[in-house]
């Protein structure tokens, strides 16, 4: 074998053990695909929770004063089709029902586009709202939109229900 000969061979085997550049690369886009799951988990359960809070407190107030509630159903909140009663129970229980099944992660999409009607039904009904209460409601529409198209994320039921219904499956 010749000098020249074993030369390339040693400098061809050093660069077929180093990974190319487009490994290196491969490999940083699946490290970053592995590692990117985990803070939108997080965001989908901040928003959850979040709405959670936010609609399920007002499902309570209007709970703890049903006389006071349906007052303001009567008189000040105009839901288009509904008698003003039945819009308050559906309006009330849909504070409570929605926020829960978020806060849980369970049949979240559904969840999530039950509660941008309550919220968009309350802005449809009470047009004296405040500018600043305005941008809460829509911030509120977002989230619940976000929360419709992606879902609870890992960190909800139905994420563990989908696991072990796939794992049954396999």
């Amino acid at each position: 074998m010749s000098p020249t000969h074993s030369s390339l061979s040693a400098a061809a085997g050093s660069s077929a053990a180093a990974p190319s550049l487009r490994q290196r690369l491969i490999g940083l886009a699946q490290a970053w695909l592995r590692f990117e799951v985990w803070p939108q988990a997080l965001a989908l359960l901040a928003a959850r929770l979040y709405l959670f809070e936010v609609f399920f407190r007002s499902g309570l107030t209007k709970v703890q004063d049903w006389d006071a509630t349906l007052f303001l159903f009567n008189e000040e909140y105009h839901v288009p089709v509904l008698p003003p009663e039945l819009a308050a129970w559906m309006g009330t229980g849909g504070e409570l029902g929605f926020s829960m099944l978020l806060a849980l992660g369970l049949v979240t999409r559904p969840a999530a586009v039950g509660l941008f009607f309550v919220n968009a039904m309350a802005v449809i009904s009470y047009p004296d709202l405040a500018p600043a209460a305005l941008k809460d409601h829509h911030l509120w529409g977002v989230l619940a939109v976000a929360l419709a198209a992606f879902g609870g994320g890992r960190l909800s039921l139905d994420a563990l229900a989908w696991r072990r219904w796939l794992n049954k499956a396999a």
